[in-house]
């Protein structure tokens, strides 16, 4: 089999953002594996208008005729797995996040899903939520995965480096493990 299409998604469009360093730190890692060809996936490249849709994003499917819309679902369709990359606002993930996810519902099924967080502790509670919505949309969502915290002390991609390049490891031989896997099934 080919190498795996891996999207690492930038889950923040915030001003003044973190999300960039650890978004470009997993990306770099997963980029080293020859298994792998990796795309990062930045939510700001992506403005899509918040879900308004006539019909709800499980019966939508096709339908979308915004040109943004189109360009992201056609991302998502591409890929085997992902890596989302998220802080946590108030025990919970970005609202753009939320609104990514739904606006290609059937797009995400069937693929597995891994995730990188900061904010209070580490941004597990943000994922915890994440993963029930990757249930739902018929993803693989990896107990595998990357929790920072204190992320406001950090000031250079090295310090995450030092600190979770082990959980990075694990998070990306489970995440090619899965995704080969559902490949094979899809």
């Amino acid at each position: 089999m080919s190498s795996l299409k891996i999207k690492v998604i930038v889950g923040s469009t915030r001003a003044n953002r973190f999300s960039e360093k650890p978004a470009q730190w997993i990306f770099d890692r997963a980029s080293q594996r020859t298994d792998l060809d990796v795309e990062l996936l930045d939510l700001r490249d992506y403005p899509l208008p918040f879900f308004e849709e006539g019909l709800p994003p499980a019966a939508a499917k096709d339908s979308y005729t915004n040109p943004q819309v189109v360009k992201w679902r056609e991302k998502v369709r591409e890929t085997d797995g992902f890596i989302i990359c998220t802080p946590e606002y108030n025990h919970g993930y970005p609202a753009v996040l939320k609104n990514a996810l739904d606006y290609t519902y059937a797009s995400w099924a069937r693929k597995a899903v891994a995730f990188v967080s900061w904010g209070g502790a580490g941004g597990t509670r943000g994922v915890e939520q994440l993963r029930l919505v990757a249930v739902e949309l018929d993803m693989t969502p990896l107990r595998w995965a990357v929790h920072i915290p204190n992320h406001w002390t950090i000031t250079d991609v090295s310090q995450i480096a030092e600190q979770h390049d082990r959980a990075a490891q694990a998070l990306l031989d489970h995440l090619t493990w899965w995704s080969r896997a559902l490949h094979a099934a899809r």
